[in-house]
């Protein structure tokens, strides 16, 4: 990292203060507060509903990712005077105080925050839908304080990781490099870049973001290069040279300004010939336009009569999981049908891929919810909190819990199992499991079946940032042991999430009280 490294990072994390949040979330705690119940200890959850759906394709996991950045969040917020006096200045349509003295001498207390312990999945890790991906339990206020910034820290990056993820799954070991700033959410594109090297893209175009991550930016250049060179008369070869001159080591060229196969590719080897004379290799091609598929056999054709074997061949414009797989299908065909191997062709290419990525094009929200799961009560043991809907789904698995991944014979991911905090995942040899949400769903599972069951969620606190190679493989891992159904990128298989026998029927307990007080009062 440059000298400049440290004051990029700072500058490029502190994107969110103390009051970001919503507007009720304030409402609420200055209820607990007014009431007496604002250190009430209490658990919130968060999870989301289900994976993306992009309309042609769907995802079968969702990656983790936001974890780092919530908690650097956490151990830095700090309620200052200025903040204070914000909300003390707030007046309700009848020119009363929206906060009180009470709830704002709260607020202002040092350490407000200090008190929250966070269990989490490990960052970069597979997750899916109802399953606690973070645990958040500390004094009531403080943790409702939290639920806004904490979605907003966690849904866009885990929708961008997935999606990140299932490009990287398409191209087949080629590399895919990030190019979304331009069209992405303002300044939400550091977290959304960020994202996308957790699920495997090799680096990022941006440069403030490369540096602050610990990456080498990466580009080529763009229309206007050339452009300008043909309008001062030295046309598409002057443009190449001019760029070779300043990056001889690092020399890609877009070809497609004028005419890809007619003069792009042939000038670019004119200038790769001239890179080579001078002890110089250069680094490869970009095709921005045109059906990529057919151009980019016809490319590496051109350049391997030329010599340039391992030249790379960047594809880029408008590209996701499904336009990359269909072009390494169209490459099969055409190679097949010009007697070439498609192998080395598919080998040499590089993905850039912007606006489908930082936008996750088709699926632009992930439903991640916070909700309260438990409460301290009147005695100081832990009540189970619920919410009852007509939609089963929005009905959320009470009172706090543990989570296991099982793996069958195969080392294979098959069931994420979710259970009450005081249990074991096989209390005997066979458990009877049931579905999340739908009642009447349930399955038997054997302990023999199973050849390594993993507790997911761990206790997280902030510390020094864990590298994005780290991450990365953290992710990778985790996808090489989902099923290959699971990972399929249109209807996939579903994985299985399951809850156990108490978690059911407490549930199932909760929800029918619930409903009965709920008549009980409308009666009366």
């Amino acid at each position: 990292m440059t000298a400049l490294g440290p004051e990029i990072v700072e500058r490029w994390t502190a994107t969110r203060g103390p009051l970001f949040t919503d507007m009720y979330e304030l409402a609420m705690a200055q209820v607990y507060v007014t009431q007496g119940i604002s250190e009430r200890r209490s658990q919130f959850d968060y999870f989301f509903r289900s994976t993306p759906d992009y309309g042609t394709h769907q995802a079968g996991f969702c990656v983790s990712a936001g974890l780092g950045p919530l908690l650097d969040w956490l151990a830095h917020i700090h309620i200052t005077d200025a903040h204070v006096q914000a909300l003390s200045a707030m007046k309700s349509p009848t020119g009363t105080p929206v906060f009180g003295a009470e709830f704002l001498d709260w607020l202002r207390e040092p350490d407000r925050f200090a008190g929250i312990e966070i269990r989490a999945v490990a960052e970069g890790r597979v997750v899916h839908p109802h399953v606690p991906v973070i645990s958040v339990t500390g004094p009531l206020a403080v943790c409702q304080l939290l639920e806004t910034s904490l979605l907003n820290h966690m849904n866009y990056p885990t929708l961008i990781a997935t999606k990140a993820a299932r490009v990287v799954q398409s191209a087949r070991g080629g590399r895919v490099l990030e190019f979304g700033m331009r069209r992405g959410p303002a300044t939400g594109v550091n977290e959304g870049i960020r994202a996308a090297l957790i699920g495997g893209c090799a680096s990022t175009s941006n440069v403030e973001a490369a540096i602050a991550l610990g990456r080498q930016p990466i580009g080529t250049h763009a229309h206007a290069l050339v452009q300008a060179y043909m309008a001062l008369g030295h046309g598409e070869l002057g443009a190449f040279r001019a760029m070779a001159l300043n990056a001889p080591d690092e020399c890609i060229l877009l070809v497609d300004t004028v005419d890809t196969l007619g003069s792009g590719v042939p000038n670019a080897i004119v200038v790769f010939d001239e890179l080579r004379a001078a002890g110089h290799e250069p680094m490869g091609v970009r095709l921005d336009s045109g059906d990529l598929a057919y151009l980019a056999v016809q490319t590496a054709k051109l350049l391997d009569e030329a010599g340039y074997p391992d030249v790379s061949i960047v594809l880029s414009s408008d590209l996701d999981e499904l336009t990359i797989w269909q072009i390494l299908t169209q490459i099969g065909d055409d190679a097949d049908r010009l007697g070439i191997d498609p192998a080395p062709i598919r080998k040499r290419l590089v993905y850039g891929v912007g606006t489908r990525l930082i936008t996750s094009h088709g699926s632009s929200a992930l439903n991640g919810v916070y909700k309260l799961v438990g409460i301290e009560g009147d005695d100081g043991e832990w009540t189970p909190a619920i919410k009852i809907s007509e939609d089963p789904g929005k009905v959320p698995l009470p009172a706090r819990k543990s989570v296991w991944r099982l793996y069958d014979q195969r080392g294979a991911a098959i069931v994420d199992l979710i259970g009450l905090a005081d249990e074991e995942p096989f209390p005997t040899d066979s458990i009877t499991v049931h579905h999340p949400t739908q009642s009447g769903i349930a399955q038997i599972i054997r302990r023999d079946d199973i050849s390594h069951i993993e507790e997911l969620q761990g206790l997280v606190t902030h510390g020094p940032a864990e590298s994005m190679d780290l991450l990365a493989l953290r992710c990778e891992s985790d996808i090489e042991r989902l099923d290959v159904g699971v990972r399929r990128l249109v209807n996939p298989h579903r994985y299985h999430v399951s809850i156990t026998d108490r978690l059911h029927e407490l549930r199932r307990e909760l929800v029918a009280n619930a409903r009965s007080e709920e008549r009980v009062d409308r009666s009366s």
